[in-house]
Order: structure tokens, then sequence, then C-alpha cells
């Protein structure tokens, strides 16, 4: 009998969620995945402090790793904060991005759907090597479409990409996932949050109403005792737990 992987609490801060998502990569590539993500869904996030962090779990790869920013701009900037590291800082149109033959592993911080094709290229360039996307926003209607290019990107390359750390604040909740875990969804509670459903799969947001109108209906309870949202005054501290990750 397989025992399941223990659940992992939701992070208190920006550092214990970027440990939290390198556990997970790293768990992920183990288990020889080659195209993941990292999605830390929270408005107006930071990323460029957790990217740091996240890296510097693979800085052993050396001038094996690759990393890529969006623009030569951000690549810069990282460039001048981080300081001299072993592997290289890009931008993903970059004169000089083509993938080395010596390079093992390859992560990009924050591409969007406006890089989308030029991350695909990239990923086929590095074939059977695995690529990390961190916090990427690849899936832009606007952008890639819902047309049949659109189906067919889906199809080919961002049905392909498996999300291995996920997590999104929803309306005193949490939808949150950490490889090799199941995708959970937490409730806020008067002074804690709890884990009340779990889902093989990413669920859908039809999927989310329902479980929370059937607490709000006292379904599958006992007693009486269904979890319940907190009272409106605990909202705050929901909003401090979410804002100390984007600090």
């Amino acid at each position: 009998m397989t025992s399941q992987p223990a659940s992992v609490p939701l992070p208190n801060d920006n550092a214990e969620a970027a440990a939290q998502a390198l556990a997970a990569a790293k768990s992920a590539l183990d288990a020889g995945l080659t195209r993941i993500q990292v999605e830390l869904k929270i408005p107006e996030i930071k990323v460029q402090p957790i990217a740091k962090d996240f890296i510097a779990g693979f800085e052993d790869y050396g001038d094996r790793l690759r990393i890529f920013f969006p623009d030569a701009g951000a690549a810069a900037l990282a460039r001048r904060d981080w300081g001299e590291t072993e592997f290289a800082i890009r931008g993903i149109s970059d004169m000089n991005a083509a993938i080395q033959d010596n390079e093992e592993l390859f992560i990009f911080v924050e591409p969007s759907a406006v890089e989308v094709r030029e991350v695909e290229k990239l990923c086929e360039q590095a074939g059977h090597r695995p690529v990390i996307l961190l916090n990427p926003a690849l899936e832009d209607i606007a952008t890639i479409g819902i047309g049949y290019a659109g189906r067919q990107l889906r199809d080919r390359f961002l049905s392909q990409i498996e999300s291995c750390y996920y997590i999104r604040p929803l309306d005193a909740a949490a939808l949150f996932r950490c490889y090799p875990g199941d995708w959970e969804l937490w409730l806020e509670k008067e002074d804690s949050y709890e884990k009340i459903s779990d889902f093989p799969e990413r669920p859908s947001s039809e999927t989310i109403d329902n479980i929370f109108i059937g607490l709000a209906n006292g379904e599958n309870s006992e007693a009486g005792d269904a979890p319940r949202p907190a009272k409106p005054g605990f909202l705050t501290q929901l909003q401090r737990f979410f804002n100390a990750l984007s600090q």
C-alpha cells in the first residue's frame, strides 16, 4: 500500500514559500518531470527576492544552470542585484540566449504570454533537459487567443507543464499545492487555517464554489460543526499573511 505524502502547511512568509517551492521542484525533478512550474498567485507579489532564494538552491549546478528573464533589462537588473554568479543570466530574446550544450537546467523567471513562443522554442532547444518556470503568466487569452492556434499552443506546450508548487488566496481561503502532495483547499478559521478538501488534479472554480456552497448549507458536517469562515475582523490577519509573501 502506497502511503500519501504528509500535508505541507501554508507558508508564513516569502522565505518559507521559497523553501517549500524549492523542495517541491526538486522532488518533481527527482521524479523525472522535466517541465514544471512554481506559481505564487498573489497580487502585487515581488518575485525577485523569492527568485534569488529559490535559484540559490540550484547554485551547485554552476555554469550548467541558465536563468532567463523576460527581457534584457530585467536580466541586467538581476545581474546587478545578485552580483557575480557562475551561471548565466539572460533575457529571453537576447542575442546570446541560445541554449548551450553543457547546460543542464533552465529556470525562467516570470515569463509572460508575450514571450510564450520564445519560451517554447528555448524549451525545444533544451530537449529532455529540465525546465522550471517561476511564476509564469503564459496563458493570457488576449495574447495567445482562443482559436485553433491558441488550442494548438496549449496542446503541444502549455498542457505539458506540471504545476509543482501553487498558492493562491481566495475569499477567506487559499488553494495550495506542494508536490508530491495533492491540490488542497484551506479555509480560514478563528485563529488558524484548516485544510478542508484534497484534489488529485487542480480543481475548477466551479468545484471550489460548490464546496463553499456546501459548507454554507452545513453539508458534510457532524453535529453541525463544519468548518466556517472566520469572523470578518479576522480578514485583516489573512491580508497580512499574503502581504508578508510580497515583502
